[in-house]
């Protein structure tokens, strides 16, 4: 099948011309599955907050593909021996490395389709195009598995310095406008190199590693964990718990096919069907946005009342604090949110409730970034740096919140 010269490169804000390097690559990106991207925000409800923040997955994916590239490129440049197929298989993994990501995915996970995380949805998706494909995604899914022979190649596209971070820490920062996250992964890249067929960072890359990890780090609590970010997400996870609900109780609730086969819990996580991954390759951001726009006007006043919040950006108050809140805490603002809105304490749950967050910017216990030193010598980058900071990089800092409305403040 010949490559249609009209879509062989993509205009990108970021790096400029993407180009879409052979025709399996590019009949993966116009499958219906992987056009689905476009539909799906990079950042969720993070829009609320950095209002530039509309990009989505389908960006993300081949941005991600094009640092691959490049990657690739210099790898062989220091004298690396891959083949054209492992090229090939690199730049097929790294593309479709999101492709399982949900409707305001973290939300989706957690509210909609408990027990199927990203990850596994991806490798289901891979998997159905690898039978589509007669079998050409196999080495693909083997490196995006981790079970290739070639460690290195899986580090390229899921480790602690792989192109999926290197391009949404950039990509975000850009859309957000927050300059903190900007990172040089054109430099990062120039950097790497492989020893004892682990990925590595040459001894002067050693800086760009430390302002790698220091933008992430930023990035986490200026943006991902942003209180606005965090507050909007939980509200959409108590309507897709409310949702659920009533479905359970027999009230009517209208939506697409695809979300109601989810929300109704018409699937097996431990068993996910051919049927269950077609409902959700036609889930994306509009169906969730559509039934929150119809839900706002249901006669259950939970629901409606979380619905027009949401849209409205009229969102629940939050507190970040550093102890755990007490559960004593809690029920004063349940208590608090029966007697102003004249509903149950159970349902004042959904609009009062507590949480906690993490940020680690580097974990020590999975795969490590290393330092290939002059002298051949290979250390974890906390061995090889001076910088006191980058040590503290690898601990968890964990916070945590409580939510209510701002009626409750007196």
């Amino acid at each position: 099948m010949s490559v249609s010269s009209k879509l062989t490169i993509f205009n990108d804000p970021i790096y400029g011309f993407i180009r879409i390097p052979n025709p399996l690559v590019f009949r993966l990106v116009e499958h219906p599955y992987f056009q689905r991207l476009r539909h799906i925000s990079q950042m969720g409800l993070s829009y609320l907050v950095f209002p530039g923040a509309h990009h989505t997955r389908f960006h993300h994916a081949l941005g991600s593909m094009h640092l691959m590239q490049q990657a690739l490129q210099t790898l062989r440049l220091k004298g690396v021996s891959i083949s054209e197929e492992e090229e090939e298989a690199l730049l097929v993994a790294i593309l479709l490395h999101d492709i399982g990501h949900g409707p305001f995915s973290h939300a989706m996970e957690r509210g909609i389709a408990e027990g199927l995380d990203h990850e596994r949805l991806s490798l289901h998706f891979m998997n159905a195009l690898n039978a589509n494909f007669n079998g050409s995604l196999t080495l693909a899914i083997a490196i995006f598995n981790g079970t290739y022979s070639r460690k290195f190649m899986n580090q390229l596209v899921s480790s602690q310095l792989d192109m999926d971070r290197l391009d949404y820490l950039k990509r975000d920062s850009f859309y957000t406008g927050v300059a903190e996250g900007s990172i040089n992964s054109e430099r990062l890249i120039h950097m790497l190199n492989v020893a004892g067929e682990d990925l590595v960072v040459e001894e002067k890359g050693v800086y760009s590693v430390e302002k790698f990890l220091m933008a992430r780090r930023f990035m986490y609590w200026q943006v991902y964990l942003h209180k606005t970010g965090i507050v909007a997400e939980q509200l959409l996870i108590q309507i897709f718990k409310r949702a659920k609900d009533l479905l359970h109780r027999g009230d009517d609730l209208q939506g697409s096919p695809a979300l109601m086969h989810f929300l109704k819990g018409e699937f097996q996580p431990g068993v996910f069907t051919a049927a269950d991954l077609e409902y959700f390759s036609q889930l994306d951001d509009t169906d969730i946005l559509a039934a929150i726009k119809l839900w706002q006007h249901h006669k259950d006043k939970v629901i409606s009342q979380l619905c027009n919040m949401l849209l409205t950006r009229r969102l629940l108050k939050i507190e970040i604090k550093n102890n755990q809140v007490s559960d004593t805490e809690l029920k004063h603002y349940i208590d608090k949110v029966s007697q102003l809105f004249g509903i149950s304490k159970t349902d004042a749950s959904y609009f009062a409730f507590k949480g906690n967050i993490y940020n680690r910017a580097y974990n020590q216990q999975e795969q490590k970034i290393h330092i290939l030193r002059k002298t051949g010598e290979v250390l974890e980058v906390t061995g090889a740096s001076d910088h006191l900071n980058l040590v503290a990089q690898g601990e968890t800092v964990e916070k945590y919140y409580i939510c209510y409305p701002k009626e409750c403040v007196t």
